[in-house]
């Protein structure tokens, strides 16, 4: 039980230990950091390009168990972070490719705000304030004064008692 205690303290004091002490977790989590993913994302992105498929789940429990405890990394991990860093260093790599947040349900690609749609929005909304003051200005009955009460001229003229 102390052991745990400690290793939970020397965790929360130095939370990249262990990649400092392994340079191999390093180049993992560098790329899974430059695509914006978890690094077991980044496990089952490799598993598939290096596999042709889909990490099965029942290997999934063991190659988390021989990478995230025993710190081990498959050398088919290794060749795909590394090819991740070099798309990177060479301008190639574009992160918001869908291919790589296949494994990510929280991930929304923004697309940019195009000329044409902002022009819409804009001539849209002068037509809805230019129809709205047309129509004040039939509605409206001419009044005496720009101040409240606002009384118009057949308002103000006397009623005879006759």
């Amino acid at each position: 039980m102390w052991k745990i205690v400690v290793n939970l303290w020397e965790t929360l004091l130095h939370p990249d230990k262990e990649e400092l002490e392994n340079p191999e977790r390093r180049v993992i989590g560098d790329a899974a950091n430059i695509l914006q993913v978890g690094e077991f994302q980044l496990l089952q992105l490799a598993y598939q390009d290096w596999y042709g498929e889909d990490l099965p789940e029942d290997q999934a429990d063991h190659l988390f168990h021989v990478y995230m405890i025993e710190g081990i990394v498959p050398p088919w991990v290794r060749h795909y972070a590394r090819r991740i860093l070099q798309e990177e260093q060479s301008g190639l790599l574009d992160y918001n490719q869908p291919h790589y947040h296949q494994f990510d349900c929280d991930y929304n690609v923004r697309t940019p705000i195009d000329v044409r749609s902002i022009c819409f929005a804009l001539g849209l909304l002068v037509m809805m304030a230019g129809g709205s003051i047309a129509i004040s200005n039939f509605e409206a009955d001419p009044s005496t004064s720009m101040f409240p009460p606002y009384l118009s001229d057949t308002e103000l003229v006397p009623q005879s008692k006759i």
